[in-house]
C-alpha cells in the first residue's frame, strides 16, 4: 500500500484544511532546503500523503505554493515583531524590540529567511505582502521622531536604510556563518543609533 492510499480524504467542504496542510509541509521543507528551486510539488504531495494531482487543485504551480508558504512566514515574522513592540514602554524601545524579535526569528529559521529574500520566486515574482513589514517599520520610526526620540527626517527613507542594514546583516550571517560575528544585538543597536538616531 503506498503513502497516498493510507490517507483518509477530507470531508466535503474541508478543502481549505488540505490546502493548509500543503502549505505547512512546504514551509517545513523550504526551511530544510533553504532553496525554493529544490522544492517539488511531488515531494510535497508525498510529505502530505496525497496524490500529486491533489496539490494542483490548490496551487497551479510550484511558484504559487512557494508564495503561499512565504506569505505565511512573513505574517509570522510581522506578528513576532508586533508582539515584541506592544510590550515595550516607549516608541524607541518598541522599535528596538521589533527589530530584535525579527532578527531572532530569522536566526531561528535561516532557511526560510533565505528563501524570503533570495529565492528565484522572489526575483521573478516579488513578494508584495512584504510591504506590510516596510509599513510597520516606517510607522515605528515615525513614532520615534514624533516622540522626540529620533531626529526629524523622512521616516520612509530611514526605514529603508535600517531594513537594508538589518537584512544585509542577517543574510551575511546565514551565508557566511564562519566569520567572527559580533553579537547580533550589538550590530542592531549600532544601526539604530547611526541610521535612526536613537540614543540607546
Amino acid at each position: 500500500m503506498n503513502e497516498t492510499s493510507r490517507r483518509r480524504p477530507n470531508a466535503r467542504g474541508q478543502g481549505e484544511l488540505l490546502r493548509d496542510e500543503i502549505v505547512t509541509a512546504a514551509v517545513r521543507m523550504l526551511g530544510e532546503l533553504a532553496d525554493d528551486e529544490a522544492l517539488s510539488l511531488r515531494a510535497v504531495a508525498r510529505e502530505v500523503s496525497i496524490a500529486a494531482t491533489s496539490v494542483y487543485l490548490h496551487f497551479p504551480d510550484r511558484d504559487a505554493l512557494v508564495l503561499a508558504a512565504m506569505q505565511r512566514c512573513h505574517d509570522e515574522l510581522v506578528r513576532t515583531g508586533d508582539e515584541a513592540a506592544e510590550a515595550a514602554p516607549d516608541p524607541a524601545a518598541a522599535l528596538r524590540a521589533r527589530i530584535l524579535a525579527q532578527a531572532g526569528w530569522a536566526q531561528a529559521h535561516p532557511g526560510l529567511y533565505k528563501v524570503l529574500h533570495e529565492s528565484k520566486v522572489h526575483r521573478s515574482h516579488g513578494m508584495p505582502f512584504k510591504g506590510v513589514m516596510v509599513a510597520r517599520t516606517t510607522e515605528a520610526i515615525r513614532r520615534c521622531m514624533e516622540a522626540g526620540q529620533a531626529p526629524e527626517d523622512d521616516p520612509a527613507i530611514v526605514a529603508i536604510d535600517l531594513r537594508t542594514a538589518v537584512n544585509g546583516m542577517l543574510a551575511q550571517r546565514i551565508n557566511e556563518p564562519d566569520l567572527p560575528w559580533p553579537p547580533a544585538v550589538e550590530q542592531v543597536d549600532r544601526f539604530l543609533v547611526k541610521l535612526v538616531g536613537l540614543r540607546l
